[in-house]
């Protein structure tokens, strides 16, 4: 047990393999995730919530050794070549399925599931040294937002076992707004960032309130627009849930542009 909790982190981890391959539009965010790290204690393990593996029920990672998942296309062809060698981890994996059945939550174990982009690629910049223990765990295909706040609550405990909790999906997603000349975009996204980052952090409002909004995220202003489909978001509702029982605000540790729209990250101490 360790005297202190772990923060948990909900990451934007970009478009793709790009915050590898030097891209332009992502070196803020880069730079973020290479320097998040140092703002971190070293966590006995890491859990990755990933915005890209959905499952009918909770699906945890449980290979000793994963192997890699390129689930991208069009990208030069070093992108097929990243490697990250961190090791599994079989005994949290099944501490969490317990953890999370134990709240009537049903939860499998995976043996073949190997590190998608929504791992490695934030992985890779924040532990290079790929020498942490990593487990990935997948959203629900339902993508209910409350379903995922009670996973992230059954969670919590891994905070004091040293084990950092990682959310790892965009405050934004709007695939055909990134690429899109509209000057309305911006204003846009930045009004939802804004409702995003105020329901996270404000101290006016009370954790009941906050779950309240996350649970209602789609009828916030502009938030279908941010979110046509909101798997990328909803590895913050883990994240959020995870924290709750601290019952202390989030932070907003990284508020940026990508292809011209707001994306933030933020982390519960």
């Amino acid at each position: 047990m360790m005297s202190a909790l772990m923060p948990v982190v909900f990451v934007p981890h970009g478009g793709g393999p790009m915050p590898l391959l030097g891209d332009i539009n992502h070196r803020e965010l880069t730079h973020f995730m290479q320097s998040l790290a140092a703002d971190l204690p070293r966590p006995t393990a890491i859990v990755v919530i990933t915005a890209h593996w959905e499952e009918e029920q909770v699906s945890i990672s449980n290979s000793p050794a994963p192997g890699m998942m390129y689930d991208y296309y069009g990208f030069p062809p070093e992108s097929y070549e990243f490697s990250y060698p961190a090791p599994g981890n079989p005994a949290l994996a099944k501490h969490i399925q317990q953890l999370l059945q134990q709240q009537n939550i049903d939860a499998r174990l995976d043996n073949q599931r190997a590190y998608d982009h929504g791992t490695f690629v934030p992985l890779m910049l924040i532990y290079p040294a790929a020498d942490i223990p990593v487990v990935q765990l997948s959203l629900l295909a339902s993508l209910d937002p409350a379903a995922h706040i009670a996973v992230g609550k059954a969670l919590a405990p891994l905070r004091e076992q040293g084990v950092l909790i990682v959310g790892s999906g965009m405050s934004f997603h709007n695939m055909r707004a990134f690429f899109s000349n509209d000057p309305a975009v911006r204003g846009k996204s930045e009004t939802f960032d804004h409702w995003l980052t105020e329901t996270l952090t404000a101290d006016t409002l009370t954790n009941t309130q906050r779950e309240q909004n996350l649970s209602q995220w789609a009828v916030a202003p502009q938030g279908r627009f941010c979110h046509p489909r909101e798997e990328h978001l909803l590895p913050l509702h883990v994240c959020f849930g995870a924290a709750l029982q601290a019952a202390t605000p989030a932070r907003q540790n990284f508020s940026g542009l990508l292809f011209n729209t707001a994306i933030s990250g933020f982390i519960w101490r």
